[in-house]
């Protein structure tokens, strides 16, 4: 393969990581409940990668990614079903609304067993004693944690406002 197409492969590699990073974004700003699923692992992440409250397995890390990755790919997915399923009819149509429930219900039940992942793993009452402990000695960062749920709460019924048409 002479240079040129070997450039051209590379080109077009990066263009469609570049594709699934845009559709990724635009399921972000589209869909509430993408948004609703990305705060809530923010705020859990957070609490798992900027403390030391629970102790946690290579097996339950792997877990609970795992778990985040088939909600956030299910919101994908249902997200293109539903804007294939209105690109082909703005009718009502019984396929058409058993395409998009069926969507929807794959989501549900991946956020049921990410839930259950969660509760599973994260279920340890010292690492919830330490958490209050830390809150009752540092009212400030309780304050700021409780703050944080305004632009949390903005995030997800509003998005990001950037690029969006009025």
């Amino acid at each position: 393969m002479a240079f040129g197409g070997v450039m051209k492969h590379y080109i077009n590699l990066f263009k469609s990581f570049f594709y699934a990073f845009r559709g990724i974004l635009s399921t972000v700003n589209t869909e509430r409940n993408m948004r609703i699923h990305l705060t809530c692992m923010i705020y859990m992440f957070s609490f798992l990668l900027l403390t030391d409250w629970w102790e946690l397995s290579k097996g339950e890390w792997c877990a609970i990614l795992l778990a985040c990755a088939l909600v956030i790919s299910g919101e994908i997915v249902n997200t293109a079903i539903e804007n294939v399923v209105d690109m082909v009819t703005k009718d009502y149509n019984e396929y058409a609304k058993r395409a998009k429930d069926a969507g929807s219900g794959a989501v549900l039940v991946s956020a049921i067993v990410a839930v259950a992942v969660g509760l599973i793993t994260l279920y340890q009452p010292e690492a919830f004693s330490s958490m209050f402990g830390y809150f009752k000695e540092n009212p400030v960062s309780l304050v700021l944690f409780i703050l944080s749920i305004i632009p949390a709460t903005l995030f997800i019924f509003f998005g990001i406002p950037i690029g969006k048409k009025k």
